[in-house]
């Protein structure tokens, strides 16, 4: 069975600068892929490259075994593409909008009653079916790009940061409906900047100054650091931090609120030993646990890493 999403060595660049860097990445159907980075990362634009809207400087993509530069319309038949912007009619009512998507897609008419009522009842949007987009919630109408997305049945969803500034209780009902997707055997790659997010992905890739430098299941690249996290609450984290950089062993120190999150080796870490360090550090502990990593502790480690490896090479981060 071939990738449904396979992207080799892709690049761009714009003008002097390069926005993404031998970007490698094979998705499987049926698989829900989080792409997680920083603003500037470079998400939009592979997600734009992959959709067929943005051109390459180098590499290759293939969705559902289809090249993207040879046959763009192919490609856009087979993907449902939603990109950070709200896009539809304000003015036009919910129902309206994706009886107007319908059309554009030429969904045969015998089918548009069934379909827009099948995703006004998949989305839960029916009680809502007439009301002015523009009154709609941010989390409502994120919602119905979706199900705008969706209106020609495509198997391959591209889905860009959807569900940023959107409240808690609909991004939950957002998770919700692309569970369900995935049931129907959809294959879902969306961009995220929230961790808790990634957490949900079968397999995440961090994108960071336009390279992919890890991927792999969340368990996977947690197991990978072979660290764990001493969590230290105390009276004055920046001070202990900046105390903490003269003891080699606990010297990799994150401030928190009142907590620090020291990364420690997984095994061989005597705790006590660790304590009597902080201690005699001048810092007052009053309480501790260590913890496994979560994901944003891993991907922080690797920015630590570059940013070691940037700094003893003296260049920028490659």
């Amino acid at each position: 069975m071939s990738s449904a999403i396979e992207a080799i060595d892709v690049a761009r660049d714009y003008g002097g600068a390069s926005a993404l860097r031998g970007v490698s990445v094979s998705i499987e159907p049926g698989e829900l892929f989080g792409l997680v980075g920083p603003d500037g990362a470079g998400k939009t634009t592979f997600l734009r490259i992959l959709a067929g809207l943005l051109g390459m400087s180098a590499g290759s993509v293939r969705i559902d075994g289809i090249d993207v530069r040879s046959h763009p319309a192919q490609v856009k038949a087979r993907i449902g593409y939603m990109s950070q912007r709200f896009s539809l009619s304000e003015t036009l009512t919910v129902a309206e909008n994706l009886l107007y998507v319908s059309e554009i897609w030429h969904v045969p008419e015998g089918e548009r009653g069934k379909r827009i009522s099948r995703l006004l009842e998949f989305s839960r949007l029916g009680p809502f079916q007439d009301r002015l987009t523009r009154n709609l919630s941010g989390g409502m109408k994120q919602k119905l790009s979706l199900c705008a997305c969706l209106i020609h049945q495509p198997q391959i969803l591209l889905l860009d940061e959807p569900t940023i500034g959107v409240d808690p209780v609909s991004r939950r009902d957002f998770w919700l409906i692309l569970y369900d997707l995935m049931q129907e055997g959809s294959t879902i790659l969306l961009s995220t900047p929230y961790m808790d997010e990634a957490e949900r992905c079968g397999r995440v890739g961090f994108l960071l100054d336009g390279q992919l430098i890890a991927c792999g299941s969340p368990t996977s690249l947690k197991a990978e650091l072979h660290t764990a996290i001493l969590d230290v609450r105390c009276a004055d984290p920046r001070r202990a931090r900046r105390a903490l950089q003269h003891v080699p062993t606990l010297s990799d120190a994150v401030s928190f609120g009142e907590h620090m999150h020291i990364t420690i080796p997984r095994s061989g870490f005597d705790p006590d030993a660790g304590l009597q360090a902080l201690r005699g550090a001048g810092i007052d502990v009053r309480d501790w646990q260590i913890r496994e990593p979560s994901l944003e502790d891993v991907f922080l480690s690797y920015i630590h890493r570059r940013r070691a490896t940037a700094a003893d090479t003296g260049g920028s981060p490659s």
